[in-house]
Formats: structure tokens, sequence, C-alpha cells
């Protein structure tokens, strides 16, 4: 059986609604524009779950994506997207996209040419048919209706209601921000939120079951997410922050902000919500503001002003020094005061001096940036990176250091954070002049009044 599906008109959804399983030897077509178009969608419904809406369904979809147009198999709760094909690989195609679940068994998705350019690997194996569960898994089953693939088995940005990670799996999320991605990962001790820059890796968030206990997988539950050891022991929680009827549908890591949130669906206002997120102020998320930019106590971004062009800088909020520091000779760390980084990477020293983690940042060309904590350990932390930079109260021990050329004065280290504290002081010092020549003119004024009767008297 073969459905093909023109979508040439911008913005159009082609729904091809069938409750029933898919057989051995279906195929369905999507035609795919000869130019490109960014509005464009082209979407066909392929099957659904039989349940009250918001329900699951499986569609096969092309989407714009950098000038090119990528074929996948998606999975959708209500509108909500909670499952690809092409996440981590998109499957980039022309002419058409094809998906057909082969008489080998073997689920394809293929392009002009029938180039295939995802498979499920699954031929030869006694594949029956696809079908979507009610838990929204994606799977394919044989006569017996054992599993012999599953889409719980390649997680995203997503995982559902009654879906199992195990240690070192992890959710991943694309920033708009091409050379960063953020990752949710289950390690033996704890779960963790990550932004991932080229080599460098840097937590802002995690959670730790007490007591020092070991987690061997986490599941999502109606009431929230919950760990378990190896011998299936529930060994801690995370619940909803709200007090809600309604269960939690999925767990979700943004891609906008690289947030972690907990979601349920509201009948009131027909959407989902969120029931609990990691992050509840904008300068803990670890890309609030741009690279160069300082989250204040305002929640609003500052740049960093102390490079200029000529020292260097394309733009205040720049992504950095031109070229970068490898190869530069002159440079030098320059301290911020009262600022910090919501960012943690695993400490490259420790029990060492502030001097000391300057130097280990100045020697190595790729780092950027530094913060010392002088704590107990004296940590030294290094950044391939200036992101994640918040202000923070004075007096909390840690000192955070930025790298440039060597020679910049310490007078062009001029943020907003210090416009800020020098508008500040301007008010203040204007308010004691003010008061000060206030108090000094009734003096006169009084010393004026006495002097007069006495005058009067005189004469």
């Amino acid at each position: 059986m073969e459905v093909c599906l023109l979508c040439f008109l911008l913005l159009f959804f082609a729904r091809a609604h069938c409750k029933s399983d898919i057989h051995l030897g279906y195929r369905v077509t999507l035609a795919v524009p000869v130019e490109y178009s960014g509005g464009f969608l082209g979407r066909a419904f392929l099957i659904e779950t039989n349940q009250m809406k918001p329900n699951f369904r499986a569609a096969l979809s092309v989407e714009p994506i950098d000038g090119k147009y990528s074929c996948s198999l998606e999975v959708f709760l209500g509108d909500v997207k909670v499952w690809n094909s092409g996440h981590y690989s998109p499957f980039f195609t022309s002419e058409k996209c094809v998906l057909e679940l082969t008489k080998l068994g073997d689920l394809q998705l293929k392009g002009a040419r029938e180039r295939v350019g995802w498979r499920t690997g699954t031929s030869g194996q006694g594949v029956e048919r696809l079908q979507i569960l009610g838990n929204g898994n994606l799977v394919l089953v044989d006569a017996l209706n054992l599993i012999k693939w599953q889409s719980f088995n390649f997680p995203t940005d997503v995982m559902l209601w009654g879906q199992r990670l195990n240690v070192a799996t992890r959710l991943t999320s694309f920033s708009s921000n091409s050379t960063t991605f953020y990752s949710f990962q289950i390690q033996h001790d704890k779960i963790a939120l990550y932004l991932n820059s080229g080599k460098w890796n840097y937590s802002y968030w995690e959670f730790k079951p007490s007591k020092n206990r070991n987690i061997t997988f986490v599941e999502l539950g109606s009431q929230g997410l919950e760990f378990f050891n190896d011998k299936h022991h529930k060994i801690a929680q995370i619940l909803s922050s709200k007090r809600i009827q309604q269960p939690l549908r999925f767990l979700a890591l943004g891609n906008k902000t690289g947030n972690l949130g907990l979601y349920f669906y509201s009948p009131d206002k027909q959407r989902f919500e969120a029931a609990f997120q990691a992050l509840n102020t904008t300068c803990d998320l670890p890309l609030s503001c741009k690279p160069y930019g300082i989250c204040t106590f305002s929640s609003t971004c500052s740049c960093i002003r102390f490079l200029t062009k000529e020292n260097g800088m394309d733009s205040d909020c720049g992504d950095g020094i031109s070229g970068g520091f490898c190869g530069r000779d002159e440079v030098e760390m320059l301290e911020l005061n009262g600022v910090g980084s919501v960012l943690r990477a695993a400490p490259v020293k420790v029990n060492i001096s502030k001097e000391a983690c300057a130097n280990f940042c100045l020697e190595d060309c790729k780092c950027v940036a530094a913060l010392y904590s002088s704590g107990e350990l004296g940590e030294c932390y290094l950044y391939g990176a200036v992101m994640g930079v918040k202000q923070v109260e004075r007096g909390t021990g840690s000192t955070y250091m930025v790298k440039v050329p060597k020679g910049t004065h310490v007078g062009h280290a001029n943020s907003g954070l210090k416009k800020w504290v020098l508008a500040m002081v301007v008010v203040i010092d204007g308010l004691v002049i003010l008061f000060v020549l206030g108090g000094l003119g009734y003096y006169l004024i009084r010393k004026r009044r006495k002097n007069i009767p006495t005058t009067d008297n005189t004469t």
C-alpha cells in the first residue's frame, strides 16, 4: 500500500489518520519542494493511540533546516514533539521523503533514487507491524508481540511517563548557538545538567540522592522523577513543586534555556504546564546572556565593555577576542569584582592560590576565563568560553577573572554593572552635597534672623 501526499503549500499539514497498525509493505511518500522555503512544513500523521486527547500520534515530516529539507519520523503528544528519528543526525533529502516498512521487517526513511537515510536495522528479525503504545513508545513487534525495536531505546530531549533511563544515558537538546548544546545526564551518584561547548563540559545544576546512594536507573512516575538502585528499590525522587490533579506526562530539556521541567496537561487551559523546573531564576540559566555578558540582580544583561574594537573585540558582548589567544604572548588576567559563574567544570587544581589559578589560565591558550574559590580547598576552575556569568554578592569567597590582551587599562574594564554602581555613587554624592548645601543655607538664614532684632534695639 502506498500513500502519496503533495505538500507544496506554505504551512500545509497533510494528515492521513490511521488507527490500525502499520504492516509489512506499507509505504507513504511526501513530496519535497524544489525551492527552499523557511516557512514550509509537510506532515502526514500515520497512526495514533486510542486515548483521550491529547493522545500520541506518529507522523512523517518534511521540515526546513538551514537551507535544506529534513525527512524524519516523529512522535507527538498532542502538539508537542516528544521523539524524532533525526534528532542527532538529520536526514536531508530532495524530491521526496519516503517511509517504508519493508517486507523483510526493516523500517526505513528514503529519499530520491531510493537512497536510505535512516533505518531500524530489523530486517530478518520477524517484524510484523509498527505500533505506537499508550505510553508513546513507537515499537516494531513480531507475531508474538515481542518488541524488536523501540523508540524508548533512543531518547532525544524528552522522557515520557513510564520511560526508564539507565546510568550513562542522557537527553540532549541543541540550542540556537550551533557551537553549544545542553545535556541531561544520569550518573552513578547524581543527575546533572550540562552545557557542552567543544571539548569543554560545564555542569549548571545537579541532584544527588542522600547518603551517597548509587543510582541504577531513573523513571518518570505520575508524581515525579523516581530514582532506583540495582535492587529496583526507590532511593529518591523529585516531586512536583505544584499541587496538581493531573499526572505528569513528560520530562523535557528545553533547547532555548537548557532548563529541565516536569510537565502535566491542564484540561482547563488545554495546554501543558510545568509542575517542576530545575532552575527558577533567569540568571541561573547557562545562556541567560550572550558571551561576555553579565546577568545582573535585575535579571537583565550587561556587556563586559573592557575590550574595545582596537583591542580585538568584534563588538560589545561579542564572541571574544578575534583569533583567540593561541599565538598571543602578551596577555593578562583581569578580575571582575562582584561577578561569578553558574557553570562548573572539574577543578583543575585544588589547594592553590588565586595567583596560581590565574597562571594556569594564562598558560593554556584555549582558556579565556577562570574562577577561583577561596574556600577550604582553594579550587580553581578554567573556562573555554565566557558564558553563564552573573552578578553575585560581594564576600562570597570567589573571584572571576577574564583573559585580556596585556595592557588593557582597568579604566576600560567597564561593564553595565560598573556603570550602574557609578551612577549610584553619583546620585548619592549629589544627595550628600545637596544636604550639606541645604544645611549651610538654613544655618545662614537662622543666623541672619537672630541678628535683625539686635540691630533694631541698638537703634
